[in-house]
């Protein structure tokens, strides 16, 4: 079994008891996604190895010298492509800010770091989130695991893709019609939209 079969709240616990490190998971799922990304589009705007690793190690340094951490600590995600991100490209999927690069965490994004989260990079979604469907014109379209003739869904297309696909434990969606809903459905992963 490897490490990236396991879910979330597995692998959170694993790092709180220092059995595994926040490194050797992040390489596991940084490997995974070197393997299967380039063929479905999941995950877009990938940080380099090294700075995802870095920060591993340095979440591995802080649990060892605090004890317990965030639920998230050490744990790779992938912020939907329409949360600001700060120093990670975020495009909205539209080409008028393809080479968008925010100052600042939007408020998610800020939450999800707090809680310990090392960000690989984003995941794939339509221009502005619109649509059931994850293409844009700035990364391509995001293929369904299961097959790649059907569609992922949308607009959380990347994010499911990458949970079903095993290229992160965890991911986030938004959702104002469907676009959480659908896409946990169509690649058979749970999708939870709170009220």
């Amino acid at each position: 079994m490897s490490l990236t079969d396991l879910g979330a709240h597995d692998l959170a616990g694993l790092i709180a008891a220092r059995q595994v490190s926040s490194v050797e998971i992040c390489t596991a799922f940084l490997d995974r996604i070197e393997a299967v990304n380039p063929s479905l589009n999941a995950l877009v705007s990938l940080r380099p190895r090294a700075a995802v690793l870095a920060d591993a190690a340095a979440a591995d340094a802080e649990i060892s010298a605090t004890g317990p951490c965030g639920p998230l600590h050490g744990l790779p995600m992938a912020p939907k492509d329409l949360a600001a991100t700060a120093g990670l490209r975020t495009t909205w999927g539209s080409t008028i800010h393809r080479d968008h690069v925010p100052d600042a965490d939007g408020l998610m994004a800020a939450r999800l770091r707090a809680a310990g989260a090392i960000f690989v990079g984003k995941s794939n979604t339509p221009e502005f989130g619109l649509g059931s469907h994850s293409f844009n014109e700035v990364f391509g379209t995001t293929l369904n695991p299961w097959d790649r003739a059907r569609s992922a869904g949308g607009s959380s297309g990347g994010a499911a893709v990458a949970l079903a696909a095993r290229m992160l434990p965890v991911a986030d969606g938004s959702d104002m019609m469907g676009s959480l809903r659908n896409p946990a459905a169509w690649n058979g992963v749970y999708g939870f939209r709170p009220s």
